[in-house]
């Protein structure tokens, strides 16, 4: 990983991060008996200017780490590096400070934005909050990002029950937008949305980047929606990132049994292709997080699996590529399930 220092290139360096959740018991005399481990010593780094996709099934820590990053959870362990300063040690005034520069664009557009106020309050709080002007000056501002986001500027007075989905997430883009941020944790802001409406918000977001040269942790399920966005991605599988490259060379020579798995269920609208890819069925669901397996957590699903793999867990490391790290014991031997052909396009 690349060192983090102010004016680096690299904006956002996560070190070692963990996040426990205690498992307790007892009604009156609560007892801690276990652990969730959510996240599970995580590192990777983004560049400013750049976007890191996330991916990863269902409980597999993504959202976690993004709430873990933005310090809505205090992390177990670890490092946070913004900027060279470590968000994790900061104290209360300090991290008010920070946020600032790193906003979070929530999942679901229904449930991120209260009913009670206007989208004009919405998005004008946070500039009430950091003192970014007088009323007037807040209200200019408000309107020229409804104009950014590609909504019209006399919604203002208007309530969320009254706009779709797609356009209450361009609402939340805009309040993220409100405090000129540099890092913006996008939490699956397509998933909640109509396939005919995903794709215009994936480029308004990407429009802002260029504009703004913002940096996205972008975290999402689906690695047809990463690919369209993002130029690195890690992949995750029970608390742990299993492979990191950048975006092309991950889709077509992926080195992770599970990361060919994922990518062996992105639809392909071609027959052709289609006809000749393999898919793979992954049997059994995710082990607890409470319980990990013992060796490679993913040898209780992994149809490569054999001794080594239930004995001995596999080191995060470099593999052939440009720096594409991944955890496998028989990584040379993952193949890609005819993928190629549709990235080329």
């Amino acid at each position: 990983m690349a060192e983090t220092a102010v004016g680096s290139k690299v904006l956002l360096d996560v070190r070692n991060l963990k996040m426990y959740f205690p498992v307790t018991r007892g009604i009156i005399f609560q007892r801690t008996v276990g652990n969730v481990q959510a996240v599970d010593d995580v590192s990777f780094s983004i560049e400013r200017g750049q976007t890191l996709g996330l991916v990863g099934e269902s409980g597999s820590g993504k959202t976690t780490i993004g709430r873990s990053i933005i310090r809505l959870y205090k992390p177990t362990a670890g490092q946070v590096l913004f900027d060279g300063q470590d968000l994790v040690t900061m104290d209360s005034e300090a991290l008010w400070k920070m946020r600032r520069q790193v906003q979070m664009i929530f999942q679901d557009p229904f449930a991120s934005l209260n009913p009670r106020f206007t989208i004009g309050s919405l998005i004008a709080e946070p500039m009430h909050i950091y003192q970014m002007g007088g009323k007037q000056e807040i209200r200019t501002r408000t309107e020229e990002l409804l104009r950014l986001v590609g909504l019209r500027s006399e919604y203002i007075d208007r309530y969320p029950h009254e706009f779709s989905g797609g356009q209450r997430q361009r609402i939340a883009v805009a309040r993220a937008l409100a405090l000129n941020p540099e890092l913006i944790i996008a939490d699956e802001p397509v998933s909640a949305l109509d396939v005919s409406v995903r794709a215009q918000v994936l480029n308004l977001l990407q429009s802002l980047q260029r504009r703004f040269n913002l940096t996205y942790l972008f975290v999402s399920h689906d690695l047809s929606v990463v690919r369209h966005v993002a130029d690195r991605v890690a992949v995750m599988y029970l608390g742990r990132i299993v492979e990191l490259a950048d975006r092309d060379e991950l889709y077509t020579a992926p080195k992770h049994p599970y990361t060919r798995a994922l990518l062996s269920a992105v639809p392909i609208p071609d027959p052709r292709i289609e006809k000749k890819r393999q898919r793979i069925i992954l049997t059994g669901d995710l082990p607890s997080p409470m319980h990990m397996p013992a060796g490679c957590r993913f040898h209780t699903r992994c149809p490569m699996a054999q001794k080594i793999c239930r004995e001995v867990e596999p080191a995060f490391e470099a593999k052939e590529g440009h720096e594409h790290y991944a955890a496998c014991h028989f990584s040379d031997q993952v193949t890609s399930p005819v993928v190629n052909e549709v990235v080329q396009e």
